[in-house]
């Protein structure tokens, strides 16, 4: 027989610990967010279905999309015990200067359409935490406004070779005159690739005022009150377009665009290239040969090519391939910061995280972007402690097993 009595309260007071309340809706949507799949939830409840889709989604079947994030599922990591994790250094060098994460900001499209603080919110959490972001041609804040929204950020231009390539020159020279660090070429969208939600949805840029868009926004008045009270969504590397995403692509891109247009590049800028949309050793290889100081190895996040290379299934074999010639990155399907962490044993000198930062975009805009670092930044220093790695540069092809 168990003896039971009253607790005294002076034994359940220091059991009483309420968690403090949280009177920004932004800020108690985000505390919940544990995870970036956490974020995804939130963002697509947050914002239109069409909208959501044109994020989330990838090409045709969106088999890439689905390999890339189950390979990383599915990968083994192997811990070595009995070492001292007290202190971990997340930093790591990047183009030969320090980023306080092995990870950067990857560039996206029409990031004002997701939330309308955009590109700036994108590039001040940059900012705020040491690492590089890469600023899209199909931006939707200019180049100008970016460097000025984040002076001290390390900022990079992601560029498409467009059918008029005075104005690809132009951009690339206002790059320069803006202070950005690097040139980011994009090799893999010759032409659109097949995203089936944004025809289903019909989706256009800007957003459409149809029956079906004006019902949407019942259920999101808050993403259109902002669209439609801040400044014009519209493209800050072109002047208007009104259609989908896949007919704009078509007519400004260059698919006559081979590697000896590299030489056109290095002819109007003198910094350090990156060569975006690599999938096979062999044009790893190619373009470090041309002159790329570094390549990133991506499907376009599953965007373009259906069943295309898992990027994290070739990394070994390109980080081989290139050895020390030139900085191999990694980018699409990551998730967490797991994946990062064995990318980088695999062989990467960094990763490029684009979806993730954005389901924080737009489950909470600038706060919703840092909420995403700082959940991607625990977990690659909880991930490293666990391996027994106490700095970027300890991770090797020892601590990760692909299936």
């Amino acid at each position: 027989m168990t003896d039971r009595q009253m607790p005294k309260w002076s034994e359940l007071k220091p059991l009483l610990r309420p968690k403090p309340i949280t009177t920004n809706p932004t800020d108690r949507r985000l505390e919940k967010a544990l995870t970036i799949a956490d974020l995804r939830s939130i963002a697509k409840r947050r914002t239109p279905r069409s909208v959501f889709d044109y994020t989330d989604g990838a090409a045709e079947a969106e088999i890439s999309l689905r390999r890339a994030r189950r390979l990383f599922a599915e990968m083994e990591l192997q811990p070595s015990i009995l070492r001292d994790v007290s202190d971990i250094d997340l930093g790591t060098s990047i183009l030969g200067g320090r980023s306080e994460l092995p990870f950067a900001f990857a560039p996206t499209g029409f990031t004002r359409m997701m939330n309308h603080e955009g590109e700036s919110a994108v590039v001040k959490v940059a900012e705020q935490i040491g690492i590089p972001y890469a600023l899209s041609t199909m931006g939707t804040t200019s180049i100008e406004d970016v460097a000025a929204a984040a002076p001290n950020a390390r900022k990079w231009f992601q560029l498409y070779v467009w059918k008029d390539r005075d104005s690809g020159e132009d951009l690339v020279k206002r790059s320069a005159a803006a202070g950005f660090e690097a040139l980011m070429l994009t090799v893999d969208v010759p032409v659109a690739g097949a995203r089936l939600r944004d025809v289903r949805n019909g989706f256009t840029i800007p957003p459409s005022l149809t029956v079906k868009t004006v019902l949407d926004a019942s259920m999101h008045p808050a993403w259109w009150a902002n669209l439609l009270t801040t400044r014009p969504l519209t493209f800050a590397s072109l002047s208007t377009w009104d259609g989908t995403v896949a007919e704009l692509l078509d007519k400004l891109f260059d698919p006559t665009m081979t590697i000896d247009d590299l030489n056109w590049l290095r002819s109007i800028w003198d910094g350090p290239l990156i060569v975006k949309g690599i999938q096979t050793v062999e044009d790893a290889r190619r373009v470090v040969d041309a002159g790329a100081d570094a390549v990133v190895l991506s499907n376009h996040g599953g965007r373009q090519l259906d069943r295309a290379p898992t990027p994290l299934r070739i990394l070994p074999d390109v980080r081989k391939a290139v050895g020390s010639d030139a900085e191999v990155y990694l980018d699409t399907g990551i998730m967490s910061g797991a994946d990062i962490v064995a990318a980088i044993a695999l062989g990467a000198d960094a990763c490029l995280v684009g979806r993730a930062y954005l389901y924080g975009l737009m489950a909470g805009g600038q706060r919703g972007v840092a909420r995403a670092a700082e959940i991607l930044t625990k977990e690659v220093r909880r991930t490293m402690a666990l391996l027994g790695v106490s700095s970027v540069a300890e991770l090797n092809p020892s601590h990760v097993r692909l299936p």
